[in-house]
């Protein structure tokens, strides 16, 4: 009986994709305090065509701080699942939540369900425990769901496959001018190169597609609040987010996804026209960093890990405002751990190729481990991933692909 069962729920979300390809949009707003979290729905979108992945569609690869679900609204079947962290969250984590109530925008992509749908949006907070929950109705039909089109000016970089059988990812400009889109997309290639000089991305490079996407801005570079420099971009990203001067992120989050109305994508990375140092790097959400600063190539490698493969930081300063982790949660991040449940992380990798447990990670020098001396997540003159990201990595990309 439960085979049969299983088998009835592949078949549902199989349905759910192939009965119809398309991509349904889902714009919400998260706000609140470092206490309080809401969840408000903003606005349903459609797009043409489904980029997303084609297998487990009923699991998710990492907790995430986050997930969205959807079930069938006539029998509660998962159809499919996501895991993801926000900029909301980490601001939770600022002395500035703690004084005033602010709102961000987040933007999901799932499988456009041919029957009406319970869509439910979790967040949780830094111990894992749900902190704000929204579920709503989803239909097909609703003549209130926007269509989203656009026609960007894009250059395939790398295409390995139809987006049924990889994973795709595109290269978008910021900051950079009609006159200095020739650069772009020699930026876009340096970007692509770099993530794929690293492995396990090299050795598979056949499951992914790339695309450059070339957004013109009306001005030149980005804005770096701190040196009292605004610029009118696409993506109105900045520095000195949460007062963090290499911080570099952008809060218009649908801007992003509407400039990629048209192009089949998953994953995203911003490259900005500037050499100021910095970047940011959010899990199942983007990737942000600078293309012209002489570390531009590490960088870019770092920052992908956070987005694609859920990698925490192993660096630490212990000068943020409140912690991440601590000792009674174990991090869902694979490369760190604060030993509550060390079994689940790389205990069975031990002594493989200088894989140990060392204390200092994830900003704090003291309660959570690392595996090495030394990671592409850690530094950027590591000389690339160390084995417990590759392995992390490799099992998001088979996640993707297999």
């Amino acid at each position: 009986m439960k085979r049969i069962i299983c088998l009835l729920t592949f078949l549902s979300a199989a349905f759910c994709l192939r009965g119809q390809e398309g991509t349904l949009r889902l714009d919400y707003s998260f706000s609140g305090t470092a206490s309080t979290a809401f969840i408000s729905l903003d606005e349903l979108r459609s797009l043409q065509g489904w980029a997303g992945r084609r297998s487990h569609l009923q699991e998710v690869p990492l907790k995430g701080n986050g997930q969205i679900s959807v079930r069938s609204e006539a029998d509660s079947t998962i159809l499919y699942r996501s895991s993801f962290s926000t900029l909301f969250q980490e601001w939770q984590n600022t002395q500035e939540a703690t004084q005033v109530q602010r709102s961000f925008e987040n933007v999901f992509l799932v499988p456009m369900p041919t029957a009406p749908c319970i869509v439910c949006v979790e967040l949780y907070d830094v111990h894992g425990r749900t902190q704000a929950s929204l579920s709503h109705r989803v239909d097909p039909a609703d003549i209130l769901i926007r269509p989203a089109t656009g026609n960007p000016e894009v250059k395939d970089l790398l295409i390995s496959g139809p987006a049924d059988k990889c994973i795709d990812v595109v290269i978008v400009a910021e900051g950079y001018t009609a006159s200095e889109m020739d650069t772009f997309w020699k930026d876009a290639r340096r970007a692509v190169c770099s993530i794929l000089s690293h492995e396990p991305f090299k050795t598979y490079k056949g499951r992914f597609n790339f695309r450059a996407v070339g957004l013109q801005s009306p001005e030149s570079g980005v804005s770096i609040p701190g040196k009292g420099v605004w610029k009118n971009t696409p993506l109105h990203s900045h520095f000195d987010t949460f007062y963090s001067a290499r911080y570099l992120t952008t809060l218009n989050i649908k801007d992003l996804h509407n400039a990629l109305a048209g192009v089949p994508y998953e994953h995203i990375v911003i490259l900005a026209n500037t050499d100021n140092y910095g970047g940011g790097g959010i899990y199942n959400s983007y990737t942000l960093t600078t293309a012209h600063h002489a570390s531009f190539r590490p960088v870019v490698v770092h920052e992908f890990g956070h987005s694609f493969a859920g990698l925490a930081d192993e660096y630490y300063y212990d000068d943020q405002y409140s912690n991440y982790y601590f000792p009674d949660c174990e991090p869902w991040e694979p490369n760190i751990t604060t030993m509550n449940d060390f079994s689940s992380k790389w205990e069975d990798m031990l002594g493989e190729k200088g894989v140990s447990v060392i204390e200092g990670g994830g900003y704090m020098s003291k309660g959570v481990w690392r595996a090495c001396p030394d990671c592409r997540m850690k530094t950027n003159t590591a000389s690339g991933f160390c084995p417990v990201c590759r392995r992390a990595i490799e099992r998001m990309i088979k996640f993707y692909t297999e």
